[in-house]
């Protein structure tokens, strides 16, 4: 099974790529709602309760992923250590159960699987993917999608210099999709790609 990997920027167009790929036929190794299931396993729970206290725990006593965004998310010192925290104790528990989606996929026989994570590099997962697709999309194009999801400047800042440079994600990437025009020209560019990768 060929393992592709999605980068680029904050709201470049990531998820719409990898959601077209699946629609396509590709199995969607998500990331983000890996996450999501590993911040409710209780051992992560537990280390992250330990070394944060309450502050990004909700009433339900489960993680708020709103509170520990805020938690984590900036440039001052005291962020950056929690940040890194918590990414030494959640990659490896997302990357295990990647692995095992990736391997249920292989047994079923899917060809082809996209894997959409915003830290895919960062987190390592790169050695996981046979090529790497950057989806473009200036500056400007992304700060007004974020914008449009109820983020603020100030979070979309904090979340980009939280991550690898945009144009070093470019230049690990083995293509390019432009994702700053229309639905309709992001398509045609990744029906394209889809048949790169099948035939």
């Amino acid at each position: 099974m060929r393992i592709i990997g999605i980068l680029g920027g904050i709201a470049g167009g990531k998820s719409t790529v990898a959601g077209m790929l699946s629609r396509l036929g590709a199995g969607l190794l998500d990331a983000d709602r890996a996450g999501h299931e590993v911040l409710r396993l209780s051992e992560v729970e537990a280390k992250l309760r330990k070394y944060f206290g309450d502050e990004p725990f909700g009433p339900d006593g489960h993680i708020d992923r709103k509170r520990l965004a805020a938690t984590v998310f900036g440039d001052s010192p005291a962020q950056r250590e929690k940040r890194a925290f918590l990414e030494q104790v959640a990659h490896p528990e997302i990357g295990h159960l990647l692995g095992e989606q990736a391997e249920a996929m292989r047994a079923e026989g899917t060809q082809v699987a996209v894997l959409d994570a915003p830290l895919l590099l960062e987190a390592g997962w790169g050695g996981m993917c046979e090529k790497l697709i950057f989806v473009d999309a200036p500056r400007m194009t992304r700060l007004r999608r974020a914008l449009a999801r109820g983020w603020s400047e100030e979070d979309f800042a904090a979340r980009e210099g939280a991550q690898m440079s945009v144009d070093l994600k470019r230049r690990r990437a083995d293509v390019i999709v432009d994702g700053s025009g229309s639905l309709e020209q992001t398509q045609a560019q990744v029906e394209h790609l889809w048949k790169s990768l099948v035939d």
